[in-house]
């Protein structure tokens, strides 16, 4: 399975937490290959950032919609 660009957004949030578990796979082997670990650390932390930003986008649509859900009461 080929990994995408290190600076690259994944296609989603789904794709992020699956490109994430397969670098943690393939880092976690005993026999990674030491050239190529940094690039796969740095693509892992874009898919972090990524999934951060996501869930904080998605924890202000929900304060929102809970709170014009309590405006109505």
């Amino acid at each position: 399975r080929m990994t995408a660009s290190a600076d690259q957004p994944p296609a989603g949030y789904a794709a992020a937490l699956d490109e994430l578990e397969a670098i943690l796979d393939e880092i976690d082997r005993p026999d990674v290959d030491v050239d190529v670990l940094a690039t796969k650390v740095q693509r892992a932390a874009v898919l972090i950032g990524y999934c951060r930003d996501r869930i904080g986008a998605a924890r202000l649509q929900i304060d929102t919609v809970v709170a014009d859900l309590s405006a109505e009461d």
